[in-house]
């Protein structure tokens, strides 16, 4: 499953090539076609992400809030195991979304005919998500409510999240893939930020530190956007970098260079200990039992 970077990434994507512009919307698959007709022809506003959600902001729609102004109709989208969004590819009936910046369809509410025929960059398919739905604003807010905060939204608290981790006893590691607790962090992320700050993946929550709480929340804050960037998932600090220790790069479908993510039975980057795996919070959890000692044995 994408993590929070990921989605993050295709928000801006979307940004970039859509907002403030006219789209053609279809549903060559036919799973969305009631949605995409009322979306066809109107103006693509925005894009956000939070966590592992993305929504699409459509103007256009005729929806209207209390005070009479017009909103903003939300496509939600959460990828899930197999979700794949593509960026001018061919459409096939396999995509549950195609949104194509011009074409020939008219506006709506006064936005006039949407223009020429898309040029290059301007199309989008989704395939085999997990949610896609149209949505209102107070719908969209209803899902940023049951999300934990997400290290890569500006303005999100970490106290939110440390408030449930101090008062669990829930490993830790299980805690930070629950998206109620923190939102965006998956297997990969869980894995090495527990690494990177030596911490036992199965200390309960309530047993982590704020101090260390804190430090490893602007780590991830540090490592998610620096993935946003480079598509890829990279944690390993200087030091430990493949020239660096002259080993060869990492070659895993994954990409990016880690300490102990599908690691298992290497030996760890740092102390030599070969790294260990275990079934947690149904994904396999990587970790180095050297660097990353029981609270007692510390």
């Amino acid at each position: 499953m994408p993590e929070g970077h990921t989605i993050h990434r295709l928000a801006l994507d979307c940004r970039e090539r859509f907002a403030g512009r006219l789209v053609r919307v279809s549903s060559p698959q036919g799973k969305f076609a009631d949605s995409a007709a009322l979306l066809d022809g109107t103006v693509l506003h925005t894009a956000d992400a939070h966590g592992k959600h993305l929504f699409l902001g459509f103007l256009g729609l005729g929806f209207h809030g209390a005070g009479g102004g017009e909103q903003v109709g939300w496509v939600h989208i959460h990828l899930g195991l197999i979700g794949k969004v593509t960026f001018d590819g061919v459409a096939s009936g396999t995509v549950r979304l195609r949104i194509e910046a011009g074409g020939a369809a008219e506006g709506r509410d006064g936005h006039g005919e949407a223009g020429s025929a898309a040029g290059p960059g301007t199309t989008m398919d989704l395939r085999g998500p997990a949610a896609c739905e149209l949505i209102t604003d107070d719908e969209k807010r209803a899902v940023h409510a049951r999300l934990g905060p997400d290290p890569l939204r500006p303005g999100d608290d970490p106290d939110r999240a440390y408030a449930r981790i101090s008062r669990s006893r829930v490993p830790v590691a299980a805690l930070l893939m629950d998206q109620r607790v923190l939102a965006g962090v998956g297997n990969v992320y869980r894995a090495e930020v527990l690494f990177r700050h030596g911490v036992d993946p199965f200390l309960p929550g309530r047993d982590l530190g704020r101090g260390l709480w804190d430090a490893m929340w602007a780590d991830l804050a540090t490592l998610m956007r620096q993935g946003v960037r480079t598509g890829r998932i990279d944690t390993v600090r200087p030091e430990h970098e493949p020239e660096a220790m002259g080993r060869p790069p990492r070659r895993d479908d994954h990409g990016g260079e880690v300490y102990v993510y599908r690691r298992t039975g290497l030996p760890c980057l740092v102390c030599g200990t070969p790294v260990l795996t275990l079934p947690l919070a149904a994904r396999n959890l990587f970790w180095c039992p050297t660097c990353q000692p029981p609270a007692a044995a510390r």
